[in-house]
C-alpha cells in the first residue's frame, strides 16, 4: 500500500525547495537521466536536409523539464527494466511533444517559446509544421524500435487523442461559453494522455501485468491534469520572465482556461457580456488584458484551480499503491508533487 507518511515528507520537501531554487534542486535530483536523455535527443538529429534538423534542435534542445522521457524511464526501472535502450526510446515521448508544441504555435500565431523566438517566427509556419511532422515520425520509428505491439499501439492511440484535444482546442477558441467539462477534455487529450501513455509504456514494455500498468496509467493521467491545471493558473498569476512565455498568453490567443471559467461564474451578466464583446471582437489593449488578470487572480479562482491541482496530484499517488516501494517510485511521487506545487 502506498506510505502517505512518504508522500508528506515529500511533499515537505519540495515545499522547502520551490522557496530557495525548486528548478536547480530539480535538475539537480535527476542529473544523471537528464544527462542521458539528453545525450540520446542530441544524437537523434541526421536528417538528410540540415535545415530541418536546425529547427529541430532550436524547438528541441536547451530548455525544457524532459518530464516525459524521465517519466518514462522512472516508470520502467520500477517495473525492473533493466537495458541501457531504455534512454533511446524514452527520447520519443519528447520528439511528440516538441511536434506539438511546434503545430500549437502556428495555429496560436505565437511568437515566444521557453525564452526564445518560436521556431514559427524565425523560420515560418510551413517550415515548422513540417518539422513537427518530422518529429512526430521519428518518434514513431523509435516506438516500432520496442518491439512490442501493445507498446506500438499505446502510442499511436495517444497521437489520435492529442490531435483530437488540439482540434477541440481549437473548435473552442474565443468560447467564453465553455464548460468546465469541456476544458477537462481539451486538456485530458492534448496533454495528460502523453503523459499517462509514458508512464503505462514504462510498465508495458517491462512486462509489468495489467494491474502494474493499469496504476502506472492512471498515476500518469492524474499527473497530467495537475499539470495543466497548474500551467493554466500560472498563465494569470506569474510573470513572463518566470513562464517564459508572455504572461496572459492563453487568453491572449482565445484559450478559455478553467482561472478564468471560474472568474467567469463571479461577474455579473452584463459585465461578463462586455468581456466577452472586448475580447472577442479583439478590441482589448494591453490595459484590458492586465485588468482582467487581476480580475482572475482576485477572485478566488487561483486558489480553486490549485487546490483542484493537488486532488488530481493525490489521486496520481494513489494509483501507485500497488507497485513496490522502491527509489524509483519515491522519484515518481516527488515528480508528481513537484509538478503540482511548482511557481514556474
Amino acid at each position: 500500500m502506498l506510505n502517505l507518511g512518504r508522500v508528506f515528507q515529500i511533499r515537505d520537501l519540495i515545499c522547502r525547495e520551490i522557496r530557495v531554487d525548486s528548478e536547480k534542486t530539480f535538475l539537480n535530483r535527476f542529473e544523471q537521466q537528464l544527462r542521458e536523455i539528453d545525450e540520446e535527443l542530441e544524437k537523434g538529429f541526421n536528417s538528410a536536409i540540415p535545415l530541418m534538423d536546425d529547427i529541430g534542435r532550436h524547438a528541441l534542445l536547451g530548455q525544457g523539464k524532459r518530464l516525459r522521457p524521465l517519466l518514462f524511464v522512472l516508470s520502467s526501472r520500477l517495473c525492473g527494466y533493466k537495458d541501457t535502450n531504455i534512454y533511446s526510446i524514452s527520447t520519443l515521448f519528447e520528439y511528440f511533444h516538441c511536434a506539438s508544441l511546434l503545430h500549437d504555435d502556428v495555429i496560436d500565431n505565437a511568437e515566444t517559446r521557453r525564452n526564445k523566438p518560436s521556431a514559427r517566427t524565425l523560420w515560418g509556419n510551413s517550415a515548422s509544421v513540417l518539422t513537427g511532422d518530422y518529429l512526430s515520425s521519428k518518434a514513431m520509428l523509435l516506438a516500432l524500435s520496442a518491439n512490442n505491439f501493445n507498446f506500438l499501439k499505446m502510442i499511436a492511440d495517444t497521437g489520435v487523442r492529442m490531435s483530437e484535444g488540439q482540434f477541440l482546442e481549437l473548435v473552442h477558441a474565443n468560447d467564453w461559453e465553455i464548460a468546465r467539462e469541456q476544458y477537462m477534455e481539451i486538456i485530458i487529450a492534448k496533454t495528460a494522455e502523453l503523459i499517462s501513455a509514458a508512464c503505462a509504456c514504462g510498465g508495458i514494455i517491462s512486462n509489468a501485468g495489467e494491474e502494474g500498468i493499469r496504476g502506472l496509467k492512471n498515476f500518469g493521467l492524474n499527473l497530467g491534469i495537475a499539470f495543466q491545471l497548474i500551467d493554466d493558473l500560472l498563465d494569470y498569476s506569474s510573470s513572463e520572465k518566470e513562464l517564459g512565455k508572455p504572461a496572459g498568453k492563453d487568453l491572449k490567443e482565445g484559450k478559455i482556461t478553467l482561472p478564468l471559467i471560474y472568474a467567469l461564474t463571479g461577474m455579473d451578466r452584463d459585465e461578463r457580456q462586455r468581456m466577452e464583446d472586448l475580447f472577442t471582437n479583439v478590441n482589448a489593449d494591453e490595459a484590458d488584458y492586465q485588468k482582467l488578470l487581476t480580475t482572475v487572480k482576485y477572485s478566488g479562482a487561483i486558489d480553486r484551480v490549485r487546490e483542484e491541482a493537488k486532488g488530481y496530484a493525490d489521486r496520481a499517488s494513489e494509483s501507485l499503491d500497488r507497485l513496490p516501494a522502491s527509489s524509483y517510485k519515491d522519484d515518481l511521487i516527488y515528480l508528481n508533487e513537484y509538478m503540482s506545487l511548482r511557481s514556474r
